[in-house]
């Protein structure tokens, strides 16, 4: 049996990952319920994937002392094992429990959704997650929509040139009032399977 894999991204409702500092974190949105969501989510064992730049990113923010890294929830995301797919970091990481797995994203996903004995996440890491949709890896596309349009000083858009996807909502929460949580299981779209569909 194969771990399932989920990708978990924020996002404002514009479709950017991020926003200029002014924002702050969450974009200034955060609540006890996101908060209490978040740690529940991360409270079950398993394995987080990153890309290099994710990681990088994550260790610069820990190093600077960012506010938000220091939510539970972040701690806790720490401190599960982590693979991180580079071809140019190397070990030992300034990360608990994390080894570095070089090679093609979608070759090191496989061989870990075939090998994992618990589930596997990834926060962020944008391009890496939109080429394993793309190669059908990832079971689970958790989306977590803060109520902001950052037409202007967004950035990071989280599905820019990713391919084309038909999304099967799986689960909707609302927190605290405003953000929404939508889980959806993606399948690469098919306009001869859809014309079939309809035909």
């Amino acid at each position: 049996m194969t771990a399932t894999y989920t990708f978990d991204v924020f996002t404002s409702l514009d479709g950017f990952g991020g926003a200029s500092s002014e924002w702050g974190g969450y974009w200034g949105k955060q609540g006890p319920e996101l908060l209490a969501r978040r740690l529940a989510l991360y409270q079950a064992d398993q394995r987080m994937v990153f890309g290099a730049n994710t990681y990088r990113t994550f260790v610069e923010l820990l190093a600077a002392g960012d506010q938000d890294l220091l939510d539970p929830w972040v701690t806790r995301m720490r401190h599960l094992p982590a693979t991180v797919v580079s071809s140019t970091l190397k070990e030992p990481l300034e990360w608990p429990d994390a080894t570095v797995a070089h090679g093609d994203a979608v070759d090191v996903v496989a061989r870990l959704k075939e090998e994992s004995a618990v589930p596997l996440r990834s926060h962020g890491s944008l391009s890496m997650n939109r080429a394993l949709m793309a190669a059908g890896l990832v079971d689970y596309l958790q989306v977590t929509i803060f109520p902001v349009v950052t037409g202007q000083t967004g950035d990071d858009p989280i599905l820019r040139g990713a391919a084309d996807f038909d999304l099967e909502l799986i689960e909707t929460r609302t927190l605290d009032g405003r953000t929404q949580e939508l889980t959806y299981r993606p399948t690469v779209h098919s306009p001869v399977d859809q014309a079939l569909a309809l035909g």
